[in-house]
């Protein structure tokens, strides 16, 4: 709630005294002043803190008469229960961002999705202490945070741990004042206002200087200041006599005119905090909001009698996502409550059980009117004409407060509007305006939230404009016969859009939700009268949508317009837009409208929440007119945008800001060049936010890779880097290997393609052997041969921290293997090695068995010679396809005619509705933003034939860490399967075995079937093109009906035919662990399928099985199609 904390000045127990108040108040002035006795000598004399829990120097009456005096004002005892913890921490900031400075409180919270920017925390007690050696406390210190976000709370927090002597020990005195009193002051003087304020410090004699050593000066609530501070046009004052404006002598103060060696701690919303030059500032804070678990524990203190209501308030919250992130703020989390609670405690009627649940700002403040009036005792949806005319005085309070900035009333404000002051004590009034005494002798009101004083200024905004003659903004210029709604409507969209700090952004959705019918039907009867103004909801739509002007940049004021449109419910512009961003047609959307309506939804859309994909789709100008929007974006994918330098200009400009939230940006296959990538390089220097950056398959070349690299000795935040495909060549990997000396923050790079030679893995190497961040290290497709194999090999000796090593085709033979082998004998970290497509011989494989018997580290090994002709690439591309269309937990029915798969890959784990795809030059590609782990490493298209297989199975048989083995496409034959099969039978951590391309035959297929009936690690057989027919595949149903660990069984491009799939079918009626079955170019025919079909009604645990290419034809589509209806609807079947 906005300053409910109630300081008073009468309370304090004041002791008696000889001397005169007026000479002790001189004396205190004298010392805030700097002009104490022993001058400033006695600032620096460090205090010795007290073992009495009032603090330092308790001994002194009049100091503990100041501790009692504060308690009382503060609300409270000393006898103090644990704060929250965001009350005894603050964030550290660098200054107010664009954001902060230029938009309404509930645009701050909404835009970066709740999401707090980089900072430090610090404790209450260190917020007045130095942060380094080096640097002095600050003078002057300033706390931000939105409305109702506790700053006044966090104040009284202070004060009572103050008290106990638990922060602030080197204050001797704590002064803090509100702005709420101040305002009630034209003129005032520093003495006077220490007099009036403290009467308290009178004693006997003059006040101690040892006593009043260091002393803190609290300013709460700069934005409820009746007049702005004018920096630039206020005449210093040095005499505390002197008396001047309130607002005059708040800027003296805070330059150091008056009380030099006061500390001063201001409190105040964003936006306001502005008007305080940053160089006066010496620190800077923000508070945060509520987290998650905050949120539970308001709600649970709010409804103590009873948990259950507390939960069901907490899950109608989090059901919508706008309204749970509103929640962050206390205030608003206690009005939501209070909304909820009463819903919770007296149900629904039968007429507004459609109304439920509140989908719009304006429908939850609706159900809040209801609860009040309940709370009146009145009748749901009604109000007696004498509360009706206390809501419609309140209104126009609170409507001519907004528009003069106004946000503070004393009795005569009400009494010029028209407010019955006794009338305010009622519980219905209590609901809207809170009461607070201040020190001078007139009370203080204010609305219990600024948004609530924005909900009843627009209901009387919304009533008046049908009666009023005159623009209700001026008060003048009376025009006839009437304006009309509609007129005034317009008026109040031209002062929202022209407002430049956004304060009537709220007050517009507002005026727009109560057009909604929900809303209508909510308040008819109390605030509004039944189908009042309904005709006018296509024309408001109309004319809100002519707001959106062909800007350069799409504005907050324009995101606001589409806020009003849902609260309007008029969702049609915003609808048409995210069905184009979901089937990636965005490209023909680029009308002002829908820049706009795009803006909005990367705002709420839970779609962009996580990843917002503007793939394929953004030119320069929409780009550019995108940018104050996608700075609050976590993870951004900008693929294939044929974006140049320029836009990197942009970029790189966004990423520098203080307000950039971006965590994971992806620019894979644009148009950049070394200059683009200087761009982003300087905006890496400053960057604190950026996480994983992705420019595979650009052309920054060596130059461009240099800059990237030069900013990597700085930048202490990224994480991931891909420059695969970009032609960085030897020099730009030395480059590269000179910022891994010296980053401690990088853990992937990917350097795929990029004609880097042994030279450049030498300079790899070097950097290796320093580095200890580096986990994944992809270097596939390049040409490094054995002698850069043999430099990472003797790094791997001494690297510790390096977990996963891509050395794919990279012309290396056994020599290469040989040293990279002996490195495993010793590495204890890596633990996944790729080798696929090198030149490694039945020799290398020798070597590597050895080592395999050695290192009990490495978990994947995947060893396919040469180039990879095109049928594996397809039979690769198919697998990883359907591993993403079925282990997904799909629990559909899906039958599809058989087609040809596209040459795509389907990788899991991209992201929201992301699917990376084969980049442009042949390579895979790797993850957006998150630069995910590739798909394990292998020995995929070597030269290992039987005697090498053989080997690597007793190194098998040994080995108790390697999980995953791919050994594709190496003329391997029914001699090795057989090893393997032996080496299966005592294996107990290998999980994932990969034998597809190799010509086992039945033979090898039935001795690795003996392995899985007594084998319990193994759960993914891949066996494509394995020459297997119907004997092997006898062997191997026979293994199914008794194993229970195998999921993934992968048959396809083999001649298992009719007699195959029957004894499939029957293991499949028995068998409870598979779970993905691939029998695709099997010739199984109309009978074999339908054996398949059939089976599936004794198993319930397959999930996929796909039956392409068997020539099923379209009747025997049909039937299989009854089948798994009726036998395994959750099934998911490709035909």
């Amino acid at each position: 709630m906005r300053k409910q904390e109630v300081w008073t000045g009468g309370e304090t127990g004041q002791g008696h005294s000889t001397g005169s108040p007026a000479e002790q108040v001189k004396a205190l002035v004298d010392l805030l002043a700097g002009k104490g006795g022993q001058g400033p000598q006695a600032l620096q004399t460090p205090n010795k803190t007290s073992e009495s829990p009032l603090g330092p120097h308790s001994k002194d009456s009049r100091i503990q008469r100041h501790h009692e005096a504060l308690l009382s004002r503060a609300g409270g005892s000393l006898e103090l229960g644990s704060p929250s913890p965001r009350l005894t921490s603050l964030l550290l900031v660098e200054g107010l961002t664009d954001l902060q400075l230029k938009e309404h409180d509930f645009t701050q919270v909404e835009a970066p999705r709740g999401d707090q920017r980089p900072a430090r925390t610090i404790t209450l007690d260190q917020l007045f202490l130095p942060l380094s050696r080096v640097s002095v406390p600050p003078r002057i210190s300033v706390t931000i945070g939105v409305a109702g976000v506790g700053k006044t709370t966090l104040v009284r927090n202070f004060i009572h741990l103050w008290a106990r002597g638990q922060v602030g020990k080197d204050f001797s005195l704590v002064l803090p004042l509100t702005f709420r009193y101040l305002n009630t002051y034209e003129k005032l003087s520093a003495h006077r206002l220490v007099h009036s304020v403290f009467p308290h410090f009178s004693g006997e004699s003059g006040l101690e200087a040892e006593a009043l050593t260091k002393s803190l000066l609290i300013l709460d609530g700069l934005d409820e200041c009746k007049t702005p501070l004018d920096f630039s046009n206020t005449m210093a004052c040095t005499d505390p006599k002197k008396e001047i404006q309130v607002d005059h002598l708040i800027t003296n103060i805070i330059r150091g005119n008056l009380f030099p060696e006061v500390s001063v701690w201001v409190t105040s919303r964003p936006s306001v905090a502005g008007q305080i030059p940053g160089g006066l500032v010496d620190r800077m804070t923000e508070i945060r909001g509520f987290n998650e678990e905050e949120i539970k524990v308001c709600l649970e203190q709010m409804f103590p009698e009873d948990q259950t209501l507390s939960g069901w308030a907490l899950s109608q919250m989090q059901a919508d996502r706008a309204l749970y992130l509103m929640c962050t703020v206390p205030a608003f989390c206690q009005l939501a409550g209070s909304a909820l609670g009463h819903v919770g405690r007296h149900g629904l009627g039968p007429q507004d059980a459609e109304l439920w649940p509140p989908r719009t700002l304006c429908e939850l403040y609706s159900w809040y009117f209801r609860a009040a009036l309940g709370g009146e005792g009145q009748e749901k949806g009604r109000a007696s004409p004498h509360s009706r005319k206390m809501v419609g005085t309140l209104g126009r309070l609170a409507f001519h407060g907004l528009i003069r900035k106004k946000y503070v009333f004393y009795e005569p404000d009400l009494k010029a509007f028209g407010v019955d002051l006794p009338l305010l004590q009622g519980a219905l009034c209590s609901c809207f305006l809170q009461r607070e005494e201040t020190l001078a002798s007139s009370a203080a009101y204010c609305f219990t939230h600024l948004s609530l004083q924005e909900f009843m200024a627009a209901a009387y905004y919304y009533g008046a404009s049908k009666r009023a003659i005159f623009d209700l903004f001026t008060e003048g210029g009376v025009s006839w016969p009437r304006l009309g709604f509609l007129t005034h409507f317009r008026s109040a969209a031209q002062r929202a859009m022209q407002a430049e700090d956004g304060r009537l952004d709220v007050f517009l959705r507002f005026l727009s939700g109560l057009l909604s019918p929900r809303v209508n039907a909510l308040l008819a009867g109390s605030l509004l009268a039944q189908g009042e103004h309904w005709g006018y909801r296509a024309q408001v739509a109309e004319l809100l949508q002519g707001c959106l002007r062909p800007d350069v940049a799409v504005c907050a004021r324009a995101i606001n317009v589409l806020h009003c449109l849902h609260e309007l419910r008029h969702t049609e512009l915003a609808h048409s837009v995210g069905e184009a961003m979901a089937s990636g047609d965005l490209a023909r959307l680029t009308a002002p409208p829908h820049r706009a309506a795009l803006a909005y939804l990367l705002q709420v859309s839970d779609t962009c929440t996580q990843e917002a994909n503007l793939s394929v789709f953004l030119s320069k100008s929409v780009f550019q007119s995108l940018l104050p929007q996608l700075l609050y974006c976590r993870s951004l994918r900008l693929d294939a945008n044929q974006f140049q330098d320029p836009v990197m200009e942009l970029l790189g400009s966004m990423l520098s800001g203080k307000d950039c939230r971006i965590q994971r940006i992806s620019l894979a296959e644009n148009k950049i060049s070394n200059k683009g990538a200087k761009a982003l390089a300087r905006s890496l220097l400053v960057n604190r936010s950026l996480t994983a950056l992705d420019l595979r398959s650009n052309s920054i070349g060596p130059q461009g890779a240099k800059a990237l690299a030069d900013a990597l000795k700085m930048n202490r935040t990224l994480a991931s880097l891909s420059l695969q495909s970009n032609n960085i060549r030897d020099d730009g990997a030395k480059s590269v290997a000179e910022a891994l000396a010296a980053n401690r923050t990088l853990s992937m790079l990917h350097l795929q393609k990029n004609t880097i030679g042994p030279l450049g893995a030498q300079w790899m190497a070097d950097s290796l052997k320093q580095n200890r961040s580096l986990k994944e290290l992809m270097f596939s497709s390049n040409s490094i041969g054995d002698g850069g194999a043999q430099a990472l090999a003797e790094a791997l000796k001494v690297n510790q921290g390096l977990e996963s090593l891509d050395l794919q085709s990279n012309s290396i033979s056994d020599a290469g293997v040989a040293a990279l082998m002996g490195a495993l004998c010793a590495n204890r970290t890596l633990l996944s090695l790729n080798l696929r497509e090198n030149s490694i011989s039945p020799e290398g494989a020798q070597d590597l068995a050895r080592a395999l018997c050695i290192n009990s580290v490495l978990r994947n090994l995947e060893y396919v010679a040469g180039a990879v002709p095109q049928r594996l690439r397809y039979a690769r591309a198919s697998s990883t396809r359907a591993q993403a269309d079925g282990l997904m937990g799909q629990n559909r029915h899906s039958v599809q005619q058989s087609r040809h798969l596209p040459g795509t890959m389907q990788y899991l784990g991209r992201g929201c509705n992301i699917g990376s795809r084969v980049s442009k030059d042949g390579g895979s590609a790797a993850s957006s933003c998150s630069l995910a782990h590739s798909p394990p490493p292998s020995l995929t298209a070597n030269l290992l034939h039987d005697q090498g297989a053989q080997a690597i199975a007793v190194a098998v048989r040994e080995n108790c860490a390697l999980t995953s083995l791919h050994l594709q496409w190496n003329f391997i034959q029914a001699g090795a399967a057989k090893a393997l099969g032996q080496a299966l039978q005592h294996n107990r951590s290998l999980a994932s075995l990969d034998l597809q391309e190799n010509a086992i035959g039945d033979e090898g297929a039935s001795a690795v079937a003996s392995a899985l009936k007594g084998n319990t690690a193994l759960t993914a057989l891949y066996l494509q093109v394995a020459s297997i027919g119907a004997p092997g595949a006898q062997a191997l149903g026979e293994a199914l009906a008794v194993n229970r660990t195998l999921e993934i069984l992968d048959l396809r491009g083999n001649a298992i035919g009719v007699a195959g799939a029957k004894a499939l079918a029957n293991a499949l009626k028995v068998n409870v662990s598979l779970r993905r079955l691939n029998l695709q170019e099997n010739s199984l025919g109309m009978d074999g399928a339908i054996c398949i079909a059939t089976a599936l009604s004794g198993n319930h645990g397959l999930q996929y099985i796909n039956l392409q290419g068997n020539h099923i034809g379209k009747s025997g589509v049909r039937m299989i199609s009854e089948a798994i209806k009726a036998n395994d609807p959750s099934c998911t079947v490709e035909m």
